[in-house]
């Protein structure tokens, strides 16, 4: 089951069949309800989502409560952390927050494992599984189903990073050389030595740089580069 779902999910052909994939394994698994993150930090402060699911109606307003994910224990340590977090009830109401978890239990979110993956360029990936019966008393029981995901969650990212992105038609059409320009201030070298690799003036390779700016909504360089890598023009 392990390896057929990893392989199945890396394949996923569209961002329909990466849901799919996910909600399948997470099901085999034994875990009723799933979701998948893909997280871009497009500047200090602000970041970028998206996000499949298979959560019951009427759940959304749940996880669309800003203030309340921010206190949320779960995400907090996803946020933080990359090692998985088995969590329940007791998770909640350690850190006064009894009414949030009874909040997502109504819908069967009980208990769960989370996780998240930290990614160069300011790309995470976090996935989670949720369900209303408890989890096995055996640890070692509970041991494999972590190891599974983890796994499980190594390949989904793979394929996370090429499906939950904006539509192909969404992405600005740059020229060679104002990807070329984003691609050397990627890696840290000023409007100078960009104009001396590629053979152009300081001016002329900041009048690129600038032009991407434009095409790519963005205000400053560091954004252009950032945005550039979450629509997969520059790697």
């Amino acid at each position: 089951m392990l390896q057929s779902g990893c392989s199945a999910v890396l394949q996923a052909g569209s961002r329909e069949d990466f849901r799919g994939e996910v909600v399948r394994f997470s099901q085999q698994l034994g875990f009723s309800f799933v979701s998948a993150m893909s997280v871009l930090d497009v500047t200090v402060g602000r970041s970028e989502f998206v996000r499949v699911d298979n959560a019951p109606a009427g759940f959304s307003e749940v996880m669309n409560n800003v203030p309340a994910m921010r206190l949320d224990p779960v995400m907090q340590h996803c946020r933080r952390h990359t090692w998985p977090i088995v969590w329940n009830q007791d998770t909640y109401t350690r850190e006064g927050l009894g009414e949030l978890w009874e909040e997502q239990a109504r819908f069967g979110y009980r208990t769960g494992i989370a996780m998240a993956l930290h990614l160069p360029e300011g790309r995470h990936f976090a996935l989670g599984v949720e369900r209303d019966q408890a989890l096995p008393a055996n640890d070692g029981e509970v041991t494999r189903l972590v190891a599974d995901l983890q796994l499980f969650a190594m390949y989904a990212q793979a394929a996370a990073q090429r499906l939950l992105s904006p539509a192909e038609g969404d992405r600005p059409s740059l020229t060679p050389r104002e990807l070329e320009a984003l691609h050397w201030t990627r890696a840290g070298k000023t409007a100078w030595e960009v104009g001396a690799i590629l053979g152009i003036s300081e001016r002329t390779a900041v009048l690129h740089v600038n032009n991407a700016m434009r095409k790519l909504g963005c205000t400053s360089k560091h954004q252009a580069v950032l945005q550039a890598l979450r629509l997969g023009l520059i790697r």
